[in-house]
């Protein structure tokens, strides 16, 4: 079903706080069935090469939510892919600080995401 990406997201301390972590947050609001969640987190230390962070997927029951963290403290930029295998899930990306404070310029839902074909292969 849909793919979607934050495209690439500098993740400084030059404009404002730089995340630590970034949560990913889903709700399926399908009553009947459950959807899978498959993430794969693209980060850099040098914004020149990027490397797989993370590649997981897990499953949303029925009317149900699910939070998951992941730690990109250290990386420069970031780029989040996500893929569900039901269109109608809801998403929220966001980059917190290492304070746990939302980080201003990080906050991606569903309108601001960046469709794209399928997931990127994992760079190793």
């Amino acid at each position: 079903m849909p793919t979607y990406s934050t495209g690439i997201v500098t993740n400084t301390r030059d404009f404002g706080t730089a995340a630590s972590n970034i949560v990913v947050s889903t709700r399926n609001l399908n009553l009947q069935s459950p959807v899978t969640v498959m993430i794969e987190i693209y980060a850099s230390v040098d914004s020149s090469v990027f490397y797989t962070g993370y590649l997981t997927s897990y499953v949303v029951a029925a009317d149900s939510f699910d939070v998951r963290e992941f730690f990109i403290a250290g990386n420069v930029a970031f780029e989040v892919q996500v893929d569900l295998s039901l269109s109608d899930a809801l998403l929220t990306v966001t980059g917190i600080n290492e304070f746990g404070n939302l980080v201003e310029d990080q906050i991606f839902t569903i309108p601001e995401l960046n469709i794209i074909s399928g997931l990127s292969p994992a760079v190793i």
